[in-house]
């Protein structure tokens, strides 16, 4: 393996006298440090910041995934978790950790990591901050498939995350009908997608009314988005839709890096543009949807994950993975929080993220808004 440093080497860059359209506009700069296997064997480009910001997560994720299975009503030490995940703990210590604990911890780590590189695909592909799927629609989508489960059909657990697929989908495929010979870029699919999502919305009030008390109950409850009673069928499923879902989504970020350096530019690099937006498109809405389909809607995690990602890395590119581990330790601490500071009441994680996504929202209108009159 060997390493070549490019340090502050622009990429695609015309010189003012060439005349061409390029001159004077700022194009990303590519710097780090390139890991080639062999003279001719792949090669990576790894960023000194990037590669810390992302181990400083993953430690941080580590951190309160061993916090969480350790404490709480009853509290175990680490040698206690390590032998019962391990098939080697005592009959308590087992079921604490493997049947009440692990299998929420997994499927808010999967949840969390799905929805923000949802988030940051849509961001990219839009170029617009608010382009995520709980503002574009998609998630409402998927909350009207499943509301109509549970409150037409009264349908299973397992019928009602399938109905939440369903409602994903139909949704992603309503927006692109809307947008159809016009592009799936820029502020276009924003506004679309915003109104959309006000339409659900009074989809899922209408079928709360109509449905019994006991099923408006049921559905509420979905709606607010939660972890509680989340076992190895749920993370399973979702473990499953992450790890088919993901490496494509990280095969397709060089990709998605050239689509955001615009469309002409992108094709001259050998990108089809309209193929691989249509790819990346159907990725997002998938995860969103198998995201929704396991806890119900859980609010701006794939809003703010993948912003807050790119501002630590201060990438010009998509980070992928930088925003999948922010929103699995998003999740995963704010499910924390809940738990262990409103203890012994089972407070939904959906209220927690909606709470803080709130006030992030605000902060971001504000921040777009300044930039806006400047």
């Amino acid at each position: 393996m060997s390493a070549v440093r490019e340090a502050g080497a622009p990429a695609d860059e015309k010189s003012p006298e060439a005349g061409g359209k390029s001159a004077g506009r700022s194009r990303p700069v590519i710097s780090g440090t390139v890991l080639r296997a062999g003279r001719r064997g792949p090669s990576v480009r790894v960023q000194g910041r990037v590669l810390a910001v992302t181990c400083a997560m993953l430690a941080a994720l580590i951190t309160v995934m061993l916090v969480t299975l350790t404490t709480g009503d009853f509290e175990l030490s680490v040698g206690e978790v390590l032998k019962a995940v391990t098939g080697n703990g005592s009959p308590g210590a087992d079921f604490i950790v493997n049947t009440l604990r692990m299998p929420r911890l997994l499927t808010a780590l999967c949840v969390g990591a799905a929805l923000a590189v949802s988030g940051a695909i849509l961001q990219s592909l839009t170029g617009n901050s608010l382009g995520s799927p709980d503002i574009i629609g998609f998630t409402n989508g998927s909350a009207v498939g499943a509301l109509v489960v549970i409150t037409v059909l009264h349908g299973s657990m397992a019928q009602i995350a399938f109905g939440a697929l369903i409602g994903g989908f139909l949704t992603a495929g309503a927006v692109y009908l809307l947008l159809l010979g016009r592009g799936l870029q820029g502020f276009r699919l924003v506004v679309v997608g915003i109104g959309v999502s006000s339409l659900l919305l009074s989809v899922n009030s209408y079928l709360i009314t109509r449905a019994t008390w006991q099923e408006a109950l049921e559905a509420q409850a979905w709606l607010i988005g939660s972890l509680n009673s989340r076992g190895w069928q749920h993370a399973n499923a979702i473990g499953l839709a992450v790890l088919v879902l993901l490496p494509l989504a990280f095969l397709l970020s060089r990709r998605l890096s050239m689509v955001e350096m615009g469309d002409v530019t992108a094709m001259a690099l050998g990108v089809n543009v309209p193929r691989t937006r249509t790819a990346l498109l159907v990725i997002s809405v998938a995860l969103a949807a198998f995201a929704t389909a396991v806890t119900g809607p859980i609010w701006f995690i794939a809003l703010a994950a993948p912003q807050l990602a790119r501002r630590l890395t201060r990438s010009s590119g998509p980070s992928l993975l930088p925003a999948a581990l922010m929103g699995a330790l998003l999740l995963a601490g704010s499910d924390l929080f809940a738990q262990r500071v409103f203890a012994p009441t089972l407070l939904p994680v959906g209220t927690a993220t909606g709470t803080i996504g709130g006030l992030y929202l605000i902060w971001l209108l504000i921040t777009e808004s300044r930039k806006s009159r400047a």
